[in-house]
């Protein structure tokens, strides 16, 4: 399975820091975008230091089953956390989100924890592959509103589920099959919570107009304007988005 990729992370026109962090590993098709904790102490640090973990784990189990090393990934990365901020107290309290997709023969691996997302292009059609771990998706759970009138919520920014927060961490992963032509997307929510799904459709397939035969220039023009359009949309929060188009 071939793959194009490419990624970008923005400081938004608001925010004085950038607390995103993106990883893209091209030679093993694995991608991951870290949102550190607004609001807590060394957000910044936790994002970067996911970003850091990965690679050094992936590197020390190269055999690892697809979906266990997804998991164990992010435990390692819980855990370094965890370990950072016992020696560092000015750091205590920092967490971030972690969405994570790795890209294994036809398989692709789904690990998140967190509002930041996943999604899936295909066939004129947008999916969320994630489900964010927030308090108004719980109130969705519930049914207590719709998704519209979610994104009102003036709790739509607090989490029920970080990496880093404690021990004791809940990871969701999954397989999906890949199909021809699929077009995969992970972002953080200055992204979503900015662009509707619409939108984002909308962006990726004018620069992505023919996946099977799309170029790095392509992904890379996607990737660009969905950041533009979260600027131009306010740019409140830090913008990370990673695309990546599955080639058959």
């Amino acid at each position: 399975m071939g793959i194009i990729s490419a990624g970008d992370s923005d400081i938004g026109r608001k925010r004085k820091t950038n607390q995103d962090s993106i990883f893209v590993d091209n030679k093993h098709h694995f991608f991951a975008v870290a949102d550190g904790m607004g609001g807590h102490s060394g957000g910044d640090v936790a994002s970067q230091l996911a970003v850091k973990v990965m690679p050094e784990f992936m590197a020390k189990n190269p055999s690892m089953e697809a979906q266990t090393l997804m998991r164990n990934v992010i435990f390692e990365v819980n855990r370094s956390i965890l370990e950072k901020a016992e020696e560092e107290p000015t750091l205590h309290g920092m967490g971030t989100t972690l969405s994570a997709i790795y890209v294994s023969g036809p398989t692709l691996v789904v690990g998140n924890v967190g509002d930041s997302r996943v999604y899936m292009v295909n066939a004129n059609k947008i999916y969320q592959m994630t489900r964010d771990h927030s308090f108004v998706q719980e109130k969705l759970n519930m049914g207590i509103y719709t998704r519209e009138e979610a994104v009102k919520d003036p709790q739509k920014n607090v989490l029920v589920r970080s990496v880093g927060f404690e021990a004791d961490l809940q990871v969701d992963v999954f397989n999906y099959r890949i199909c021809k032509n699929d077009i995969f997307m992970i972002c953080s929510d200055g992204l979503h919570g900015k662009v509707s799904d619409a939108d984002i459709l909308h962006i990726i397939q004018k620069n992505i107009t023919d996946p099977s035969n799309c170029t790095l220039d392509d992904v890379k023009g996607a990737v660009k304007e969905l950041i533009q359009q979260a600027n131009d949309n306010g740019g409140q929060d830090n913008i990370s988005v990673i695309v990546a188009v599955a080639q058959a």
